[in-house]
């Protein structure tokens, strides 16, 4: 099984940055919902940073509030 394509810095349409993009479908995540309820627990991911945190929360509680 090949590596999923280098979608740059976004993940699910927001901008976290390449590397954090990449831990995360690395991981095996795909979009927000698929994402832990708590996202701290992003922060053992390589690449994963508190910026990148505070980024998906910050979508996410706007895609909830549609």
């Amino acid at each position: 099984m090949g590596e999923a394509p280098d979608s740059g810095p976004m993940f699910d349409g927001v901008r976290i940055g390449r590397p954090a993009a990449g831990a995360l479908r690395h991981a095996g995540y795909r979009a927000l919902p698929d994402l832990p309820e708590d996202l701290d627990e992003l922060l053992s991911l390589h690449g994963v940073g508190p910026k990148a945190v505070r980024i998906l929360t910050e979508a996410r509680n706007t895609r909830r509030s549609w």
